[in-house]
């Protein structure tokens, strides 16, 4: 249970864009809000986070948290702010903004500094993760093993799955008249930054024998990035340029996912892989490799199908199966939003209180 008094709580982030991290914060904050409490952000100048946060009505401060010369101004004023603000809590999710916003908490005696990892990448020093803030939340028990392999003591770590949040019921399906596709076209959609560490070559690799036999399958990579220019290279080089669809970057996923038969993502490293829950709160089947947060993210062999890393052929194989059997394809889906949605692991109202009983835990701790 949760105390009484609302908390005053600073989340901190470094990044400039607005990507997956940036989006789990926006909704966290937005659900803390909902659920009572004062919540603000600490961001870069510029930073897209900022506009957005300000779009809904939070009050957003702004500090220069990049290393070098210029660091310990920043972190005092960083001090100064939180000392006048009063914040019970300050949430930083990114190292550098844990360096200086979080040593900033720690210097003005903050009664609780939290680091949010949401990462899966190795971890090289514990400064970020354990000298500077005093407790630790992570989107999977993946995350929490590596950080307690590390030398994190477990009690300090809490594991809170990332919120998810879909319209209920979905927008109006669009997808299909964008691209001039029928009913009986079979959709697999995959949404994500393009970048390498995502593999949609791999996907588009395990995709291609199963679109050149079906000229009624399509893929669509929904987002942006580096890799793109690359990825439709690739796409044409195999002659499938008018079955692999780049829609770019969209701010109307819910409505994509409406109109998509399978979800499929060969990363090969999520801290938690946040986008295999929504697919399942879409009422989507699923399809991925076997590592790090990933299958806890949804149910296997009953929400979804994963594979060994870079097995590009049980790949296929899994695509296959879902693609020729529409019926697996609706009870698999139907176990995605019950695994998600209906047994309330991810939902935003869930996440908050779970956030919010950890805080109210750590500062009983603390303040013992």
């Amino acid at each position: 249970m949760t105390s009484a008094r609302p908390l005053n709580i600073l989340f901190t982030e470094h990044a400039q864009g607005y990507g997956g991290q940036e989006h789990y914060i926006h909704r966290l904050m937005l659900t803390l809000r909902e659920q009572g409490q004062q919540v603000e952000a600490l961001c870069m100048p510029g930073a897209e986070l900022v506009s957005r946060l300000q779009d809904d009505g939070f009050e957003v401060h702004t500090a220069d948290m990049r290393k070098g010369i210029r660091s310990w101004p920043a972190i005092f004023s960083m001090r100064r702010l939180m000392r006048e603000r009063g914040y019970d809590v300050v949430n930083t999710n990114s190292r550098q903004d844990t360096l200086r916003a979080g040593l900033a908490a720690r210097l003005a005696r903050v009664p609780l500094v939290v680091r949010t990892r949401h990462l899966a990448k190795p971890i090289n020093s514990l400064l970020a993760y354990s000298m500077i803030p005093q407790r630790l939340i992570t989107p999977s028990e993946y995350v929490r093993q590596m950080l307690i392999h590390k030398g994190v003591p477990p009690e300090h770590i809490q594991v809170i799955g990332p919120p998810v949040n879909l319209p209920t019921p979905l927008p109006s399906a669009i997808l299909r008249q964008e691209l001039a596709l029928s009913e009986s076209d079979v959709i697999v959609g995959s949404v994500a930054v393009l970048r390498k560490d995502k593999h949609m070559d791999e996907l588009i690799q395990a995709m291609a024998p199963l679109l050149k036999q079906q000229a009624s399958l399509h893929l669509v990579i929904v987002g942006d990035g580096a890799q793109r220019p690359y990825l439709q290279q690739q796409a044409a080089d195999l002659g499938l340029n008018a079955q692999v669809h780049f829609l770019g970057r969209r701010d109307d996923v819910p409505a994509l996912l409406g109109d998509f038969d399978i979800f499929a993502l060969a990363s090969h490293t999520e801290a938690s892989g946040t986008v295999f829950a929504e697919a399942g709160a879409a009422r989507l089947p699923t399809v991925g490799y076997a590592v790090t947060g990933i299958p806890e993210m949804i149910n296997p062999g009953v929400s979804g199908l994963l594979v060994p890393l870079q097995d590009i052929a049980a790949f296929t194989e899994a695509l296959a199966t879902l693609i020729h059997n529409p019926e697996l394809r609706a009870q698999m889906g139907a176990a995605g939003y019950q695994f998600v949605v209906a047994d309330q692991r991810f939902t935003l109202d869930r996440v908050g209180q779970l956030t919010l009983n950890s805080y109210h835990n750590w500062l009983r701790e603390l303040n013992k």
